[in-house]
């Protein structure tokens, strides 16, 4: 796991500089036939990227986005009017048998269908009219890491490709900034024996980084078998609080930006509460470092002004320090994160 977290920079520039001619492609198709809806049907942690779709997409093309329940389909077998929409399958191995379906369906009805997965063979490769293929190269260890980056990376090629004012320059980038926040994995190994017989946790977060929140604590459940509920700073006030005494950890994504005021707002609650905060910002956010009881800060502003929003670029750097950290608390709590009890690399549910 701790390698392939490693492997993210090179995957991510690999993944960017192959995917121009597929994104142009569909750019192409959709210039003149812009979707009316937008559909995403995924599992897991592709489940938790096409949460970030969902935001992303919404903010910067204005266009309505759905997940999809694949039971519907599945189960159910009802028959949706999907004519005028882009229906995207998201699946680290392409065999996710319910993603798949859900796009076969889609096709069946009309709608410019999308596939974005790791594995060029895969069932997902060949389904959609349009693939967007992940460039990670082979993902040994249960837990994904370096595939939800890369799954990041293509919705905002797909956004762009729908037409939003994504700036190329600034995903070129986001390699960099992910090799910032490698450099901090020495510290955060320190600060997770801190953690090392936690039980339990909340992570929030909000926006484009609620997607990092679900998958933060997908994380510290399947490789440190930690109960980790995971919520949207709103959410959470309307009554999870209430289960936050003295001491309870509590890990926030907070980037400064539209999303601030509301999680600083937390923070302040929580420190009322005695909890015991730890947040994941970049050096853009100084006020969050001095609000919460520990703080994980990338090493670069990741954050810029003059964009859609502030935040817009944060999501990919701002999961590597919580995917360092997983690991490393996997590992000091005695449990091999690249094998989780259970659980295997390719599941298939109907």
């Amino acid at each position: 796991m701790l390698e392939e977290i490693r492997e993210q920079p090179a995957a991510l520039e690999r993944t960017l500089k192959a995917a121009t001619r597929d994104v142009e492609r569909l750019r192409r198709r959709l210039r003149d036939n812009a979707p009316k809806l937008i559909v995403l049907a995924a599992r897991g942690t592709s489940d938790n990227a096409a949460q970030f779709g969902r935001y992303l997409l919404e903010i910067t093309t204005g266009i309505p986005v759905a997940l999809a329940a694949p039971s519907i389909f599945t189960l159910y077998r009802a028959g949706i009017g999907l004519k005028d929409a882009l229906v995207v399958g998201i699946s680290q191995s392409g065999e996710s048998t319910d993603t798949n379906l859900v796009i076969e369906r889609a096709r069946e009805a009309g709608a410019v269908t999308v596939g974005v997965t790791n594995s060029p063979t895969s069932t997902l490769a060949r389904l959609p009219e349009h693939t967007f293929l992940v460039r990670a190269g082979k993902e040994r260890s249960v837990a994904a890491t370096k595939t939800y980056t890369g799954q990041l990376l293509m919705l905002y090629l797909l956004a762009y490709a729908v037409g939003a004012p994504i700036d190329p320059y600034r995903l070129h980038q986001l390699s960099e900034w992910v090799d910032a926040a490698l450099r901090l994995e020495s510290d955060i190994s320190e600060r997770a024996e801190r953690y090392r017989f936690m039980e339990q946790t909340v992570v929030v977060g909000r926006g484009l980084n609620y997607s990092n929140a679900l998958e933060m604590a997908l994380k510290l459940m399947e490789t440190c078998y930690v109960v980790a509920e995971r919520f949207s700073s709103a959410d959470f006030l309307h009554g999870p609080i209430a289960m936050v005494e003295a001491s309870f950890p509590v890990f926030l994504f907070t980037p400064p930006g539209v999303t601030w005021p509301s999680l600083k707002e937390m923070l302040e609650k929580l420190e009322r509460l005695g909890a015991e905060t730890l947040v994941i910002t970049d050096r853009g956010n100084q006020d969050a470092r001095k609000l919460s009881s520990r703080s994980i800060c990338l090493p670069a502003k990741i954050a810029l002004k003059g964009q859609l929003t502030e935040d817009l670029y944060t999501p990919i750097p701002y999961i590597v320090p919580a995917q360092l950290f997983s690991a490393c608390l996997a590992s000091k709590k005695g449990h091999d994160p690249d094998r989780p009890r259970t659980l295997t690399k390719v599941t298939r549910t109907m």
